[in-house]
């Protein structure tokens, strides 16, 4: 079963925060140490939030990346009220010979959708569930 982990958040000034990403799926485990949100950017809690908000669907895909291009999601309403998730790795995306990974995992439009946009919200706060 594929899946997504955000871990190891940690700060070194008010202006960002660090965190790691694991994604997992039959075969596959990948990670990015270092993921980057800075306080200026608009980080990944809106755009989760914005997506549980429109639980009745949209057209097309929407997607999300940090501003350094290492984590990227795209997301697509699906027939029967599910968002497929796309979350995609690609660590130092600007060198030659680098390295990306996906995994897609669905969840509801609404409670689920709105539970993960919660939880990610907390951790990027440093907040415990």
């Amino acid at each position: 079963m594929a899946g997504v982990t955000f871990c190891d958040r940690f700060n070194f000034d008010a202006d960002s925060v660090h965190y790691a990403v694991e994604l997992r799926a039959p075969g596959l485990t990948a990670r990015v140490n270092e993921v980057v949100a800075w306080i200026w950017d608009s980080d990944l809690a809106p755009f989760l939030e914005e997506l549980a908000a429109d639980y009745r669907g949209w057209d097309g895909e929407r997607s999300w990346q940090t501003n350094d291009r290492d984590l990227a999601v795209s997301a697509v309403f699906r027939v029967g009220g599910h968002v497929e998730l796309t979350w995609t790795l690609r660590p130092w995306p600007k060198v030659t010979g680098g390295w990306g990974a996906s995994v897609t995992t669905w969840l509801e439009a609404g409670e689920q959708m709105a539970s993960l946009a919660a939880d990610i919200r907390h951790f990027l706060a440093g907040e415990q569930q």
